[in-house]
């Protein structure tokens, strides 16, 4: 249940009503007239993110050789596949 007080009454306690607050976790509703105006609450812990760098740390596997192509004659291969594509949309050579 929270409890509620006036804005002049929160105005003249207003750091011990905060550290209130804090401490106790209960909502503070402050009223200008009766009517409710504002909401005092207790803030809930941050947990900390874990860090961005390094965070997909072991999830990669490396399979070969990754600085050789796994096909030596790939770039032979992809130049003639080229060619046959250029030939069949009739575009020139």
């Amino acid at each position: 249940m929270t409890k509620s007080m006036g804005a002049a009454e929160f105005k003249a306690k207003c750091l011990a009503i905060l550290d209130e607050v804090q401490a106790t976790g209960q909502s503070i509703t402050i009223t200008k007239r009766g009517k409710p105006v504002a909401t005092v609450s207790a803030v809930a812990e941050k947990m900390p993110s874990a860090p961005l760098f390094g965070m997909m740390k072991g999830t990669i596997k490396i399979l070969g050789d990754i600085e050789s192509p796994i096909d030596p004659d790939w770039e032979a291969k992809w130049e003639a596949k080229w060619d046959e594509r250029l030939r069949d949309d009739g575009l020139p050579r």
